[in-house]
């Protein structure tokens, strides 16, 4: 699944990218621009380029310096990439997007960033109708159903293919003829738009045009698909006028994103620094140091700081060569697992009242042995300060979480927790904080899902329970 069991944290399922120049070498832009985009996927990465008659694609696990050893080197004008977490039972080679299909109306490249939560229930329906599936993605689903449509271009089958489809979906589609960029109604996974010198870009995040030196346009709207071509790029809204209500997920500003990008006009950064100013304005705590536990709590942490006055400092030392791992451990290795990943400073924790910021507690599980990890170093107190609400839900738009009774704030009051990793405070920053972080976005225009609930779009019964996707 997407979680990682050492640190208690949720990860995206992936990014994607794509470039259409006719002057430069699109494998090579598409892999910085994955690179870019890392932090988004790190088990699986894959590029497919194409000069419009023959498809070539790379793919593999791991990293992207390790899945792709060898960049394509058929000469192309456009090209699509993706950078992938795998979920349970499904981080195997076949899964690795994109998707290359060949069928009547073509070819075609699908990178997909999302889930979708109607896909069991198309698939069983393609394969009564005798349909044959390879992988075990919900991703799989899309390109079927473009092959099945029966519009006449590949454009319009693409639009036919996204209005059957709901949850969560940003696309990256290469056609014989075009760079298609698709965002769902909810909007709920970004995409943007950019611009080469002599060519166009799509991007799960801005940070990524910024690596190619490509000039920022514009964020895809919800229920919006994009096609790339010799003439420019023209704008479709596909969705019926209805079904489009943005939802963003907040999460991309709280953890995912990475901090220098733009998320639909807003600064992930100035949203993190935000955040920290907004959880000292409802704690006012009287500490002697600010932390935070790295990397995921920093830019929060620096936010109270600045807004408290009381100094940051650096607490925990991370090793950052000690790889993420999907293993369960038991809490003996769990705890071993975190030590060799962090470790405190006693000369800077010792007898000190610290203030430590992170962006969410999921399980819990993690948080205990941190600050156990503090206080055996000297520190005198520890104040928790969370920069995002009380976890209490499932999310099912994209990222793989546990099952709500695995969730610690679905089944313990703040106190409860607290008394559970062992802090001195604890505190989770409010809805209306979190709001006023993100402040260029309309809270009606963010997913609140996981914290409260409200899911935007419908969730069949048997994935509210914790039955996933995956067939394997």
């Amino acid at each position: 699944m997407n979680y990682d069991p050492v640190f208690d944290k949720w990860h995206e399922e992936c990014g994607v990218f794509g470039v259409y120049d006719r002057t430069i070498d699109v494998a090579r832009y598409v892999y910085w621009g994955l690179f870019a985009l890392q932090h988004r996927g790190q088990e699986s990465a894959g590029i497919a380029v194409t000069d419009g008659h023959d498809v070539e694609l790379k793919k593999g696990m791991g990293l992207l310096t390790e899945a792709i050893k060898e960049l394509p080197s058929l000469p192309s004008h456009m090209g699509t990439g993706h950078v992938r977490y795998s979920t349970t039972g499904s981080n195997n080679p076949r899964n690795i997007q994109p998707l290359v299909i060949h069928y009547q109306g073509g070819q075609i490249a699908v990178a997909h960033n999302g889930n979708l939560t109607n896909a069991l229930a198309i698939r069983k329906r393609l394969e009564a109708d005798g349909s044959i599936f390879q992988t075990t993605m919900d991703s799989e689903v899309i390109v079927n159903l473009i092959a099945r449509s029966k519009a006449e271009t590949q454009e319009e089958r693409i639009a036919d293919a996204a209005r059957q489809i709901e949850g969560a979906f940003s696309l990256v589609i290469t056609t014989n003829d075009s760079l298609v960029g698709v965002r769902d109604p909810q909007g709920f996974r970004p995409l943007c738009l950019g611009k080469t010198a002599n060519g166009y870009v799509l991007s799960s995040e801005s940070c990524a045009l910024d690596a190619i030196k490509a000039e920022f346009i514009r964020h895809i709207d919800p229920g919006e698909m994009v096609i790339i071509d010799d003439s420019g790029v023209r704008s479709v809204i596909y969705a019926e006028p209805e079904k489009i209500d943005k939802k963003l997920c907040v999460f991309e500003y709280i953890y995912f994103a990475r901090g220098d990008s733009h998320i639909d006009g807003q600064s992930v950064y100035q949203s993190r620094l935000n955040m920290g100013r907004e959880l000292y304005n409802e704690t006012k705590y009287d500490a002697d140091i600010v932390m935070s536990i790295p990397d995921s709590g920093t830019t929060a942490a620096l936010g109270y700081a600045r807004a408290s006055g009381i100094p940051f400092a650096e607490g925990l030392v991370k090793n950052r060569y000690s790889g993420r791992t999907f293993i369960k451990p038991n809490q003996e290795e769990r705890e071993l697992a975190v030590r060799m990943k962090l470790n405190a400073l006693p000369h800077i924790v010792g007898g000190k009242r610290i203030v430590l910021i992170d962006d969410s507690i999921v399980r819990g599980t993690t948080s205990g042995i941190i600050v156990k990890m503090l206080k055996e170093a000297g520190a005198k107190e520890v104040y928790m300060c969370v920069s995002s609400p009380t976890i209490e839900y499932s999310c099912h738009y994209g990222i793989d979480t546990s099952v709500r009774k695995e969730l610690i704030a679905a089944t313990h009051t703040v106190d409860e927790i607290k008394d559970y990793i062992h802090a001195d405070k604890l505190h989770y920053l409010s809805r209306d904080g979190l709001c006023r972080a993100v402040s260029d976005i309309a809270p009606n225009d963010l997913c609140f899902a996981c914290f409260n609930g409200d899911y935007s779009v419908e969730v069949p019964a048997e994935q509210e329970e914790g039955v996933k996707y995956v067939l394997e």
